[in-house]
């Protein structure tokens, strides 16, 4: 696996910002490892900082778009049948629908910091018919700090960018409580605001 890992990361780091973008787009490789490659292609001086939060936040933004749309148009039957080829199966469906639910159009912001939730939250959304819109906005204001996060990691990390995932634990978790509590203060304004 590790081999085909690198072997797609090698060909994304010779498309440049573009590979960025394909490989948040296709999520083949979880993107905290694209992303980490990322910074360790800048610290190398192959690409620029700024191009590379612009491309992964492109990409990542049109992987979620992509989910949106298969929610929207195609609602859950679809998703059951087909989404095993997206790496989504029906408890990710389900633990996204109850986030949903239970914390309304906010949690699309603060569920994209918290793992397994944080790419199937976009079915739902799309399934609820939320606001195309404001779908899109909430979705990029959270992919540009996790953008800036894994490459600036992938930049300290260097030739050690493979360790990204363990390097990004301490960090995760914290983030993942913050963005929790965010989204039920903002679960809890949203119903004061609606009485």
């Amino acid at each position: 696996m590790q081999d085909f890992i690198l072997n797609v990361l090698d060909w994304l780091s010779s498309l440049g910002y573009l590979g960025i973008a394909l490989g948040l787009m296709l999520e083949v490789i979880p993107s905290e490892i694209v992303l980490g490659y990322g910074g360790y292609m800048i610290s190398q001086g192959t690409i620029g900082f700024a191009g590379a939060v612009i491309a992964g936040t492109i990409g990542g933004t049109i992987a979620q778009l992509f989910l949106y749309w298969l929610g929207y148009y195609g609602g859950r039957p679809m998703l059951e049948k087909y989404g095993k080829y997206l790496l989504i199966n029906n408890h990710h469906i389900d633990l996204s629908e109850q986030w949903f639910k239970k914390y309304g159009p906010g949690v699309i912001f603060s569920a994209r910091f918290i793992p397994v939730v944080r790419h199937a939250i976009s079915i739902p959304a799309g399934i609820a018919r939320m606001s195309f819109i404001k779908f899109t906005l909430y979705t990029i204001a959270a992919i540009i700090p996790w953008t800036i996060f894994f490459l600036n990691l992938g930049i300290v990390l260097g030739e050690n960018w493979a360790g990204i995932k363990d390097a990004a634990r301490p960090y995760i978790i914290p983030v993942a409580v913050i963005a929790l509590i965010a989204g039920i203060i903002y679960f809890i304004w949203m119903k004061r605001k609606n009485r």
